[in-house]
């Protein structure tokens, strides 16, 4: 007990520490989606019941893995706003292909994917080849790849989807079994704990400032009480969503790539200044297009995740809000615009606002303009936030 007493003492300093330095982090965010979450539930008593927790966490995967490929972007500091019709491409392009000319799912799911890495590549290196800004270069290929979507499906408008088939048990598809929700929650308490003990070795050996192991048990009990909440939530329902599981291995996956990898550094180099990174001899043309190719990829893939969801492709594919929700989602949960800051569970936090905005809309029977009136109010504020946190971190020498 004092050991816990000790760590959490031990927590409540480092935040203070960090919010007089203007680092918040994600905790902005987690108390947007607190409040959010306490005045629908007192609104209707069903929003925090299983069921519609359970719908919530299915729905914010197409759009959410969209936004984990734009959050690539903005660490660049650069913007993409072709994901959308990249989206709906990508899933054209796997329904005439496995509907109307007999594909087998697999390969059609593959093709379908490496649409959305080719147009990303296109338009990356033509970014850092011309260094025309990105959101240039990505307005005409949200032109180009609807064109083409738009070709694709041709007179027909619409493709149903096999009910039964791959991509429609994506998001329809439940693991019942209660030992797998819980045994996912054990398994991510168990790595943040292995991760972050592990950099507490080695920074401690090269004598850099370091966590406290009582720190990392506090954080690591915290996340597990989180998970383990969320899996009997979701046990209580059908179980654990396999859109849910692909969604988050892909996150971590990515995360460990910005945060664990040379080229992740390289990422966040280019974020902080391209000309420094041009003078630390980084490849600035490699790595801007391959950062337009992970965003053209996760758009794909989030786009045939969208199709799965209502299974159909139509022309109105990747249009409507898809975009500005994408976007908003990678700013609320925290990634700067100004570049170089952000990670990719900054895309689940703010789209978990976002749906949980929707959902609670939904159920309390409010009109859709209000929905886009708060949704809009809370990406005013994430932004005023990220521009006085940025100051700060300029008063503080770390800009």
């Amino acid at each position: 007990m004092r050991t816990v007493a000790q760590g959490a003492r031990g927590a409540v300093a480092v935040v203070r520490r960090k919010l007089s330095a203007g680092e918040l982090g994600s905790l902005p965010v987690v108390l947007v989606l607190a409040v959010v979450w306490i005045i629908f539930q007192s609104l209707n008593q069903n929003f925090l019941s299983p069921r519609n927790l359970s719908n919530l966490s299915v729905d914010i995967v197409g759009t959410g893995l969209i936004a984990v490929g734009i959050v690539f972007v903005l660490l660049l500091g650069q913007l993409d706003l072709s994901v959308g019709s990249i989206s709906g491409l990508a899933a054209a392009v796997f329904a005439v292909l496995n509907v109307n000319n007999g594909v087998p799912e697999w390969l059609a799911l593959v093709v379908a994917v490496l649409v959305g890495t080719v147009a990303g590549t296109v338009q990356g290196y033509s970014v850092a080849r011309t260094r025309v800004p990105a959101f240039v270069v990505t307005l005409a290929g949200l032109l180009t790849w609807n064109g083409l979507m738009l070709a694709v499906l041709g007179d027909s408008g619409t493709v149903n989807l096999d009910e039964d088939g791959l991509v429609a048990r994506l998001t329809s598809y439940y693991f019942t079994h209660d030992a797998v929700a819980y045994g996912l929650a054990a398994v991510a308490a168990g790595a943040v704990f292995l991760v972050s003990d592990r950099d507490r070795r080695r920074r401690r050996a090269l004598g850099m400032p370091h966590r406290s192991l009582r720190g990392i048990l506090v954080r690591t009990a915290g996340l597990a009480v989180l998970a383990f909440t969320v899996a009997y939530l979701l046990n209580r329902f059908q179980g654990l969503p396999l859109a849910l599981l692909i969604f988050l291995v892909l996150v971590a996956g990515l995360d460990v790539v910005l945060r664990r990898t040379h080229h992740g550094r390289q990422v966040y180099a280019l974020g902080g200044s391209i000309e420094a990174s041009r003078r630390a001899s980084i490849d600035v043309t490699w790595v801007q297009t391959a950062v337009l190719a992970t965003s053209g990829t996760m758009a794909a893939i989030g786009g045939l995740f969208l199709a799965s969801r209502i299974t159909s492709v139509s022309q109105t594919s990747g249009s409507g809000v898809l975009l500005v929700n994408a976007i908003a989602a990678a700013v609320i949960g925290g990634t700067s615009l100004f570049g170089g800051r952000g990670t990719t569970w900054s895309a689940v936090l703010g789209m978990l606002v976002i749906q949980s905005i929707a959902s609670g809309m939904a159920i309390t029977d409010t009109p859709p303009a209000v929905q886009f009136v708060i949704t809009g109010g809370v990406l005013f504020a994430a932004v005023v936030v990220d521009s006085l946190s940025r100051r700060s971190h300029e008063a503080h020498g770390r800009a």
